[in-house]
């Protein structure tokens, strides 16, 4: 492998480029949301005799010009149902690069609009930028959206992974949601799929965000009033599995010449059921077998909004707010029975567990950005704050039957919340040289505090149960600057270097069940490297490389960290671990694309101090299973992934990709030496066809082979869906039928067989599904300043 690496490293560092180097200019157009513009035309005249240069922007939104000389020119920049951009360039050997942002136009109404064609996905810098459009009508959630996105995994408790062996951040517009897996899955799920822009998924962030991003970052980007005007849309749908998933939704976009504002409300009800077996030795002769059904219900509500302002000339002012609320419930049973080697029966028992959740989540964003130049050079300040409260009431009962006849019955509540507070500004630069300076600071300050009362009943009376009774309070601050700076050389050499620095203090105190406490102060530094070049071109079209290393940490969360025990069944419960430890990771990563579409790409994970979810035996009771975090040592991850597919424009466009992980670990499990390695694949495909103009057949799953997660061995599993989408009414009314894991392959069948765990077992989600979406666009125009609102072309 380090051989593949150093070749893979000279071809792309001494290949040369086919295309030559000439008197051009660089001009990249944007709209407000700093989207790229596909079409705009671009004009330039020099001042000195007139002379007059035409261009228009291609699928990136970038012009290339041809000068004849350098100097003083007039830019005007035009696009359908945008003002008309006029404005003055110096064109010098160190100044051939412009961006600029169009702002919508609220008075012209009667253009149609024209769209180009959008890639599924292309690379832009370090980081793929996907188009949730084809995915969206076959959708009923955001979670959903992520999970039909071609590269992406998303586990069955809500982890959302993209290479690595360990879960992405989750960041809204750029703000990382600093949550569980579990509440991350939740606020997801009541978040409308048509309320998401676009996905920016970073693979290898650089120094500009957070280096506890071992796993890279999904940005979902939300829909904040891009529409012309006054618009907006209502749909609603359902699907049915065991249990029935109902939503409905509605938004309203208002645009105008000075700022955008919006509204989204949604509302889902979400059934499912759920089903785990499994066999687990207690001894070489002994083994216990466990059958579990979990019916879960929950009703959600989402309500966004927000407002952008230009305040003055190239600045600008948004606020942003997001309100989720979930009230989840389930209840499961199980049936446990002890046999030994010859079946004969030990013990039999049977569990009742209810539980109910109030989950409320409010996030409050507050931005200013400054367009410092014309070049690109700008000055982004945010402001954030988000509060999360989670009180669940639990109560259990069990009953054994064999060889005795025993009742024991409990109940209790824990409540969580937590406040977060951010505050970040970053500054983009361009200086001489063609050198872009980026740089900036963030203060990041989280409070969360768990209590937990629990009781047994005993004679009819609560008797506290002071093993599961708890309280936990925590409080983090993390303070960072970064530092990195960026240049192209003669168009085909990109070098983009810095470092960050992050201090953290982390304290937890525990006081009851006893007083415990840890503190953590320490402080880090994440160097990055970022080399891309054009290799050569092919039939015109250019073949990119890129080579990046980076340092990142993976610090355990809060919930990892919380000891509260939580009560799955007499034989199993769930704990945090106070004494986790951060692991640090070395990631070294080569890929390729293609017409910016990425291709190919081979990286290694050095990491030290992993922690992983593990499970162990019960110190005291030999029969129950402890699952809590630990640290095991040291680990290598090897990956190659790869995409091919026909690029989007005609009736038919498809990706086909995969990756190929192997993960060595190297350290103590149990209290006992841990050398371990396994390898898997992790295959996925979309495929759109336009069967008529307005009848289109989307296809798209995956298939896991030979899969691992956390000690857990995983048997071939995959899902299958499809969508099946009719416009009507000049396409402002949309049919969707969808078909969700049709050939019911989501079934995970698991092993562990780790220090003295051994266990196998299958699972299953209700996951088939088919449903029923329908979507209805508005629109009302500006007729002119002073006379309000007219309907759009084609509406009542």
């Amino acid at each position: 492998m380090n051989q593949f690496f150093r070749i893979f490293v000279f071809i792309i560092l001494i290949a040369k480029a086919t295309t030559g180097i000439g008197q051009s200019i660089s001009v990249k157009v944007f709209d407000a949301q700093n989207e790229t513009l596909i079409g705009a035309q671009i004009k330039l005249t020099k001042f000195k005799d007139s002379t007059k240069v035409f261009g228009g922007t291609d699928k990136n939104g970038i012009a290339e010009l041809k000068v004849a000389a350098n100097g003083m020119y007039k830019i005007m920049i035009s696009f359908v149902g945008f003002q008309k951009l006029f404005d003055t360039i110096n064109i010098t050997p160190t100044n051939r690069k412009f961006e600029f942002h169009l702002k919508i136009n609220a008075v012209l109404m009667n253009e149609a609009v024209i769209q180009g064609k959008k890639p599924l996905m292309r690379q832009e810098d370090d980081k793929t930028i996907i188009d949730p459009m084809p995915i969206i009508s076959s959708s009923t959630n955001a979670l959903e959206v992520l999970e039909k996105t071609p590269g992406l995994y998303v586990d069955q408790d809500g982890g959302i992974y993209i290479s690595s062996a360990n879960a992405a951040a989750i960041y809204i517009n750029g703000r990382e949601q600093k949550m569980s897996a579990a509440d991350i899955s939740t606020l997801l799920k009541s978040l409308p799929p048509g309320s998401i822009q676009r996905i920016e998924v970073m693979r290898t962030p650089s120094t500009k965000y957070d280096a506890s991003t071992s796993g890279g970052i999904i940005n979902i980007i939300l829909q904040k009033g891009v529409n012309i005007g006054r618009s907006g849309s209502v749909n609603a749908g359902m699907n049915q599995g065991v249990y029935s998933n109902r939503f409905a939704g509605f938004n309203l976009n208002n645009s105008g010449s000075k700022g955008t504002s919006y509204l989204n409300l949604n509302y889902n009800h979400n059934g499912l059921i759920e089903d785990i077996n499994s066999v687990r030795l207690l001894s070489l002769d002994t083994a216990i077998n466990q059958s579990s059904t979990s019916k879960q219900l929950s009703e959600q509500g989402y309500l966004g909004y927000g407002i952008n302002i230009d305040t003055w000339k190239n600045s600008s002012l948004n606020y942003d707010g997001r309100i989720n609320m979930s009230f989840p419930k389930s209840d499961a049973t199980n049936s446990n029975t002890i046999e030994d080697s010859q079946h004969l029966l030990l013990a039999q028992g049977n569990n009742a567990i209810n539980n109910s959740s109030d989950i409320i989540s409010i996030q409050q964003d507050i931005g200013f950005n400054r367009k410092l130049d014309t070049i690109g050079s700008d000055w982004d300040t945010k402001f954030s704050y988000s509060y999360n409260s989670n009180a669940n009431l639990q109560d259990y009962t069990t009953g054994y039957s064999f060889p005795f006849n025993i009742l024991v019955q409990g109940n209790g509540e824990n409540k969580q919340t937590r406040n977060n507070f951010l505050f970040q500004s970053d500054l983009t630069y361009k200086l001489p040289l063609k050198i872009k300076l980026e740089t900036g600071i963030q203060i990041n300050y989280q409070q969360y505090s768990s209590k937990s009362d629990y009781f047994l009943l005993q004679n009819d009376s609560n008797v506290i149960d002071s093993k599961r009774t708890n309280a936990f309070t925590y409080t983090e601050n993390i303070n960072a600057f970064y530092v990195q700076a960026s240049r192209t050389f003669d168009k085909f050499f990109t070098l983009k270097a810095g470092g960050r620095i992050e201090q953290t203090y982390m304290k937890g105190s525990q006081t009851v069940p006893k007083d415990t406490n840890f503190i953590v102060n320490r402080t880090d530094w994440f160097p990055y490297v970022y080399l891309s070049r054009k290799v050569l071109r092919i039939f015109g079209i250019d073949l990119n490389g890129y080579i990046i290393y980076r340092k990142t940490i993976n610090r355990p969360g809060y919930q990892s960290l919380n000891p509260y025990i939580k009560y799955i069944d007499e034989f199993l419960y769930e704990t945090g671990n106070p004494a986790l430890k951060p692991q640090f990771t070395d990631n070294y990563e080569i890929n390729v694309s293609y017409d910016d579409m990425p291709i190919i790409a081979v990286g290694q994970n050095y990491t030290r101090d992993v922690f992983s979810s593990v499970i162990y035996k019960d110190q005291n009771q030999g029969a129950v299973a402890v699952r809590t975090y630990d640290n095991l040592g040291k680990s290598k991850e090897t990956y190659v992934r790869f995409m091919v597919g026909i690029p989007p424009g005609g009736k038919y466009f498809f990706a086909l990709g995969g990756q190929y992980n192997m993960n060595e670990f190297d350290g103590i499990y149990n209290n006992e030496y841990l050398k371990y390695s396994r390898d898997g694949w992790r295959l996925f495909t979309f495929h759109s066809l336009s069967l008529f103009k307005e009848t289109k057949l989307t296809v798209m799953g995956f298939m896991m082979l030979h899969g691992f997660q956390n000690f857990y061995e995983l048997q071939d599993f995959g899902q299958l869906n499809f969508g099946l989408s009719q416009t009507f009414f000049k396409k402002k009314l949309t049919v969707s039928l969808s078909g969700r894991d049709v050939l019911k392959t989501m079934k995970t069948k698991f092993s562990i067989n780790q220090g003295d765990i051994s266990t196998t077992g299958d699972r299953y989600m209700d996951n088939q599904r088919f449903g029923i979406s329908i979507r209805y666009n508005f629109g009302m125009k500006k007729k002119d300043e002073n006379k309000g609102f007219m309907p759009n072309e084609g509406e009542e």
